[in-house]
């Protein structure tokens, strides 16, 4: 499975947004400048964390965006499933339907329970998690920047 840039990102504006809890409503200018993501496409992505009720809106001159949620309450499997929708590693595994060798296929099983270790271990770590244990790992290479 391979993430797209609204997951990246969105879970980059979540952890922008838990960073700077205590700071109040933050400004959409605000937000993209620091994360480098367009202000046009921050507010897509904003639009649907507000849809999900993860995110809300102040008006008014101190505006801005904050947490709907505690950041503990926000997994990234909760976040991946908002942008890439519930996505099986293979597609036999929630449509057998539109795969002739469903019903016998020897390897069904292992890609279903791959599928959902993945979303047990995406549903285990939260925002809070993130924040929380901002060293890096030993021996992880460096993240590219990201790009749209």
């Amino acid at each position: 499975m391979k993430l797209s840039t609204k997951t990246r990102y969105g879970t980059r504006i979540l952890i922008e947004l838990a960073l700077k809890i205590d700071q109040g409503a933050i400004q959409v200018s605000k937000i993209a400048f620091s994360q480098k993501i367009p202000v046009k496409y921050l507010e897509q992505l904003l639009r649907s964390l507000k849809l999900a009720g993860i995110v809300k809106s102040v008006r008014g001159p101190k505006g801005g965006h904050l947490l709907a949620q505690s950041p503990s309450s926000i997994t990234l499997g909760q976040i991946v499933r908002l942008f890439e929708g519930q996505t099986d590693l293979v597609e036999c595994v929630s449509s057998p339907e539109k795969c002739d060798m469903a019903s016998e296929c020897l390897v069904r099983n292992a890609w279903y329970d791959a599928t959902s270790a993945l979303y047990e271990k995406l549903d285990g770590i939260s925002i809070a998690d993130l924040i929380r244990d901002d060293k890096k790992t030993p021996g992880l290479p460096e993240c590219p920047p990201l790009t749209q």
